[in-house]
């Protein structure tokens, strides 16, 4: 899910300029179209193998307008729309929605900061998609599973969002609007991250509490999908860390904390072809550790590493009871710069699960360690190699 700022100009597209206001006003076109083809062991019932296009493990094809005009006294009027889609088949990643990523209007001041209104990243997203998750919140189940149970929740409806920096503090912080009569809270989000720099060493704190209706559709929280029950909490915290060893070198680690009583997050932890669970829990809570790093070995060439444990309470298992589960993954990912604009990559990851979370694999096992279906292989193995060109 990487969101790559990208700074080559499509020129002017709305005509040309009429006055020294309009000529200080800039548009943007900028794009990623990002392909791979994978390999993926024990990918559905039966332990049978895959192998499939896909989109990359870091992000997906986009295209996107972006601009500003100048205001004058340090003010400017900004403005941001971007398209996801898919180029292994040319769909929308979000069906019926054409700004699925952002779509928002706002000022910015070159001292005090930007206010944005409209379709927009949540502020933990912009801080671990950007700085702190060594894979940028990916794509693959096997390297984003960590955020599987707020994976809707990254991106807000009806929002607004300020961003600022003071001196060494950075500010993130975003309310969504449920929309809905009678009810200011019901489907409503709040957000703040805090980011402090001190020489090469990054520390960053953030929150996130969702009020998820019965029906979503319409609210900040962006899907139909609702809670069991109106109103029902999400919520999510994190510490995060990064600290520049060298100039080539980057660590980087967090934990990550999430409680969920919408009954949703059990399912969305699930891999395709999982076995379907016959309920849900009332008050999930996840606890998940990451440890990773980025080592550019030579100018072109740069190499991520990363690992996660995560830790179940209250999960529900395939035979419907309740109880801990252990999940792990680990990841190697190699990028080529052929140019600023054009790259290779290739990846492997391994995934395993125990316990409660046995349920998300395709092969599952019951609270007394059964396989429940064909198989009750819960580990993973997968290759992929891509392509990715920016403009």
């Amino acid at each position: 899910m990487k969101k790559i700022v990208l700074s080559s100009a499509a020129g002017a597209l709305f005509g040309v300029a009429i006055s020294p206001a309009v000529a200080q006003s800039s548009v943007t076109l900028y794009g990623i179209v990002d392909e791979a083809i994978r390999y993926q062991t024990n990918a559905g019932p039966g332990g049978k193998d895959q192998v499939s296009m896909t989109s990359g493990p870091e992000t997906h094809s986009r295209w996107g307008l972006k601009g500003s005009e100048d205001l004058g006294d340090g003010w400017s009027a900004v403005f941001h729309l971007e398209n996801g889609f898919e180029a292994f088949d040319g769909q929308l990643h979000v069906p019926d929605t054409l700004f699925s990523r952002q779509a928002y209007v706002g000022l910015s001041n070159e001292k005090w900061g930007a206010l944005t209104f409209g379709h927009q990243y949540a502020p933990a997203y912009d801080t671990l998609g950007d700085i702190f998750d060594p894979l940028t919140v990916g794509n693959y189940w096997q390297n984003s599973w960590p955020y599987n149970g707020i994976g809707g929740y990254l991106e807000i409806n009806n929002a607004v969002k300020y961003k600022g920096t003071f001196y060494n503090l950075a500010i993130d912080a975003a309310y969504g609007f449920s929309n809905q009569a009678g009810a200011l809270g019901i489907g409503s989000i709040y957000a703040v991250e805090l980011t402090y720099t001190l020489g090469p060493a990054m520390l960053n704190a953030g929150y996130q509490q969702v009020s998820v209706p019965t029906s979503a559709l319409g609210t900040a929280t962006g899907t139909s999908v609702g809670s069991t029950i109106n109103g029902a909490k999400n919520t999510f915290l994190h510490i995060s860390g990064a600290y520049q060893v060298t100039h080539d070198i980057r660590l980087l680690a967090g934990w990550l904390h999430a409680q969920d009583q919408t009954g949703l997050t059990d399912s969305n932890m699930q891999q395709s072809g999982s076995p379907k669970l016959p309920g849900a829990s009332p008050n999930r809570i996840d606890d998940t550790y990451y440890l990773g790093a980025n080592w550019k070995a030579m100018p072109a060439l740069l190499f991520t590493f990363a690992y996660y444990y995560g830790h179940a309470r209250n999960a529900e298992r395939l035979d419907g009871s309740l109880g801990v589960g252990v999940n792990q993954s680990a990841t190697v990912l190699a990028e080529y710069s052929f140019s600023r604009q054009s790259e290779v990559y290739a990846i492997t990851d391994w995934a395993r699960g125990t316990g409660a979370f046995s349920a998300d694999y395709p092969g599952g096992t019951d609270s007394a360690g059964v396989p429940t279906n064909t198989v009750g292989r819960t580990n993973q193995l997968g290759v992929a190699i891509g392509l990715r060109k920016m403009f």
